[in-house]
């Protein structure tokens, strides 16, 4: 798969340059907490893992035109073989990660100039900078030269969009990885809307899905910390953190959101359950868990090469703002329409993220705004978009449409004329403090639909039965619009499904 991507990235920089080029990329660095000589465990940069495969920390790679590695690993201390275990020949790094050449880091610039000086063409030296469109964080990796010819010929524009552009459409066995981690995934996520009680604690869950992930199928991380919101704590949409972190008592009456991914040789998964604690739904969730239900079987309906993320992401709020009319929650006449109401940006304070994201290595995966490619709307709402390209084949995506009632935007949409008319105060009064729902699949693009990886319970009657103790997944998909390759079926890669 690496060598595969290897080849993937020289064709595109070849088909892009006049000169000759090596590509030169640094792996993430060996890290302690602070001051400490405390080690977190070590996940590779994602760019460099696409490119090697290599999960061992202070590496560096030079890439030629043709595709060939150089492979830069640590020159380790005699001592090492002590504390960490056995010191790897350059021919055990060569043939672990499928290198065509090994050198130690420390001789990385000796490596360039030689490489430089035996092409008899123009060589331009590239280096990765840019800023990832989802964090605003720089990518700052690139090695600073000593040499002047080296510092002359390096090249840091061309890089970042090309290799950043090739990770957008994943290869056969790139989705066959996304596949497996949503699967496991899904069942861990299954695992715990099984055993959930009230009278647990949220941390609960979350330890319950990384325990299951980790025992079950060697997840070792998770993709990004785990949300276990219940109760009010549902609206916070990005609550779990060191602030927050997952500590509330589950009441009988709460709601659970549940945000958690397992990550699988680096591949990450994104999924989210939502659920009534003790089981069944009431009559006061109901109306919102369906309406999130249909937002994302609307979505499904429209995914295809050529279609616009955003017009999925408009048609996912349409179709919550219908819901919430149905409830009375939203009033509007006949004059007005419920596009009309999303294009007020109504449907923001309800959905107050982005529709879904890229995933692949990272969880919020690159090539959202690249150049040549829709910029970012600067709508409310809009503006959260991840991406706001047209979908294209081999894409992956999440789509995670969500309803709440957070107090400050509703209170913000109260106190505007343009916005209040169309809520009724009294209507909304009953969910303040409610929380929310938020349902998420991982999906990948196909030449003409979609194809959804995610296999967790999804309608009131999935839900409800696997809660109350029952087989899962059933023997038959009562909901096919929902697009679960794999309800029915089990992964080899996985075995029995059952849970």
């Amino acid at each position: 798969m690496f060598r595969e991507n290897r080849t993937k990235l020289a064709k595109s920089i070849k088909s892009t340059m006049d000169e000759s080029a090596l590509i030169v990329l640094v792996g993430g660095p060996s890290t302690t907490r602070f001051d400490s000589d405390n080690e977190p465990v070590f996940r590779q940069e994602s760019y460099f893992w696409w490119l090697s495969g290599v999960k061992d920390a202070d590496c560096a790679l030079i890439l030629d035109e043709d595709g060939r590695m150089t492979l830069l690993v640590p020159n380790l201390p005699e001592d090492y073989a002590t504390i960490m275990g056995h010191i790897k020949s350059k021919e055990e790094w060569k043939e672990l990660y499928g290198a065509d050449d090994v050198d130690f880091t420390e001789n990385l610039e000796q490596v360039l100039e030689s490489k430089v000086v035996s092409n008899d063409k123009s060589t331009k030296i590239l280096l990765m900078e840019g800023v990832n469109s989802d964090s605003g964080n720089t990518y700052d990796l690139a090695p600073e030269f000593k040499s002047n010819k080296l510092v002359e010929q390096q090249d840091k524009t061309t890089l970042f969009p090309i290799l950043a552009e090739c990770r957008v459409h994943k290869s056969k066995l790139e989705l066959a990885l996304l596949e497996h981690v949503a699967q496991i995934s899904s069942f861990a996520h299954s695992y715990v809307m099984r055993n959930l009680k009230p009278g647990m604690m949220e941390y609960q869950a979350e330890s319950l899905f990384m325990h299951y992930a980790y025992f079950n199928f060697g997840s070792r991380l998770v993709s990004y910390t785990s949300i276990c919101g219940c109760g009010p704590n549902a609206a916070i949409l990005h609550y779990g953190h060191a602030g927050e972190p997952n500590a509330r008592l589950i009441g009988e009456e709460d709601n659970c959101l549940f945000d958690m991914g397992a990550e699988y040789q680096c591949y990450a998964s994104d999924i989210t359950c939502s659920f009534p604690a003790n089981g069944k739904f009431s009559a006061k969730y109901l109306p919102i868990y369906n309406a999130v239900l249909q937002a994302q079987i609307t979505v499904y309906e429209m995914l295809k090469p050529g279609v616009s993320w955003v017009d999925c992401h408009k048609a996912a709020e349409k179709t919550i703002l219908t819901a919430l009319a149905e409830m009375g929650i939203v009033s509007k006449g006949p004059d007005v329409s419920f596009d009309d109401l999303v294009e007020l940006r109504l449907g923001g304070i309800f959905m107050p993220h982005g529709l879904g994201h890229f995933i692949g290595i990272d969880t919020h995966d690159v090539g959202g705004y690249l150049p040549g490619h829709q910029p970012r709307i600067q709508l409310p709402g809009l503006s959260k978009l991840r991406t706001a390209r047209l979908l294209e084949e081999n894409m992956v995506l999440t789509v995670e449409p969500g309803c709440y009632f957070i107090d400050h935007l509703l209170d913000g949409a109260l106190n505007n004329p343009a916005l209040s008319k169309y809520l009724n105060e009294q209507k909304l009064k009953p969910y303040r403090g409610y929380g929310g729902v938020r349902l998420e699949d991982v999906l990948a693009i196909t030449k003409d639909g979609c194809v959804n990886f995610t296999v967790c319970p999804r309608t009131v009657e999935e839900v409800e039965g696997v809660m109350a103790g029952g087989k899962w997944p059933p023997m038959k998909d009562s909901t096919p619009e929902l697009r679960r390759i794999n309800l029915v079926r089990a992964s080899p890669m996985l075995g029995p499904l059952g849970t």
